[in-house]
């Protein structure tokens, strides 16, 4: 069932983004980061690149799809983030016989106790929150999951004719599990495309699970705090649009694209053979939004092509389609993804903007 969170209103920053200057405002945006990062750990344990990509889907306001096998904190990361961020959090445990009513809400019969008159009235459905966490995606029927499509591009929810905004900032991570795939709906390509990532969250190390252990199974507790509210996410997410792509970069991500199409005539040759399908304008839009994002992490206020080749990856994973010859070889899609950037053209740069 949906449940809600109530972080606690006392502790997050209040500061003012939008009459900072950039840089001032660059600053803020790193130092949030930063912050975030350290509260999640006081809970989360490892998994640093996969809370740095969470982080810089949220500024550049995007959705998130997670894969992991059980018990790697999924849902533990996505809540935690949810209160680092004084966001309001809902989570849907997406199951066969989920309606899509149960997502967006419905109208239910009320009596009015002065006049007995019966009308409807719409009772909200968990959508209505800022981050939403769609737990196993894939186990519920397409007509449900594709309930999620007018909110997570339009954040707008349509029933009965009647259109209602989501309160902003407004995110949806998902998780699905990437075994077990028996009784699964894998999402299609056309609800997958509307993901920033494809983040894949991995076992952790030795120590790590020393850690998780320890922590798990004694008196271990951490109070995690809001650093950061909505209006700061709404503001920084506008200071990352100002961010300048050199055109270098942005033939890079034009190349890099294009490169996953085995219908372009650009497209090397093993592309063809190893491509059924490649990835569509969203992809290059995406990758540029989270370079910039990722830019002004790492203290530029320009991107690079390093940038761009550090998030290709999760951007452009769930947007190519293998064939079934690659497949049958054991080549998987980030191999491919790999395999592509070692032959794009990086061209030259001609200053910095």
């Amino acid at each position: 069932m949906p449940t809600d969170t109530a972080p606690d209103k006392a502790t997050p920053v209040r500061a003012q983004v939008e009459p900072l200057d950039d840089k001032a405002a660059a600053a803020l945006l790193v130092d949030a980061s930063n912050r975030i990062t350290a509260e999640m750990g006081k809970f989360i344990v490892g998994q640093q690149e996969v809370i740095e990509q969470l982080i810089i889907a949220v500024l550049a306001g995007g959705h998130c799809l997670l894969e992991g096998v059980p018990g790697l904190a999924k849902t533990a990361m996505i809540r935690s983030l949810s209160l680092c961020m004084d966001l309001s959090f809902r989570r849907i445990q997406f199951t066969p016989d989920l309606m899509p009513s149960d997502i967006t809400g419905t109208d239910i019969i009320q009596e009015d106790p002065t006049s007995g008159h019966r009308r409807f009235v719409f009772q909200k459905g968990p959508i209505f929150a800022q981050m939403i966490l769609a737990d196993e995606i894939n186990r519920t029927p397409p007509k449900t999951q594709a309930a999620l499509l007018e909110a997570m591009q339009e954040h707008s929810v349509t029933i009965g004719g009647q259109t209602m905004r989501l309160e902003e900032p407004f995110f949806v991570l998902a998780t699905q599990n990437p075994i077990e795939q028996e009784g699964t709906y894998p999402l299609p390509e056309a609800q997958r495309d509307r993901f920033i990532f494809l983040v894949k969250v991995g076992y952790p190390s030795r120590e790590e699970e020393r850690q998780i252990i320890a922590r798990t199974t004694g008196t271990f507790g951490a109070e995690l705090k809001p650093v950061i509210h909505g209006d700061q996410i709404i503001a920084l997410q506008k200071v990352v649009r100002k961010v300048p792509v050199p055109e270098h970069v942005m033939d890079f991500v034009l190349d890099l694209v294009r490169y996953t199409r085995p219908k372009s005539a650009d497209a090397p040759a093993f592309v063809k053979e190893l491509i059924e399908w490649g990835a569509g304008p969203r992809a290059c839009q995406n990758l540029v939004l989270a370079g910039k994002v990722r830019a002004v992490l790492k203290g530029r206020f320009h991107v690079t092509i390093d940038d761009i080749e550090a998030l290709a990856t999760p951007v452009l994973r769930h947007r190519v389609v293998p064939t079934f010859n690659a497949e049958a070889e054991g080549i998987n899609v980030d191999d491919i993804i790999e395999r592509i950037l070692k032959v794009v053209p990086r061209g030259e740069s001609k200053g910095v903007l």
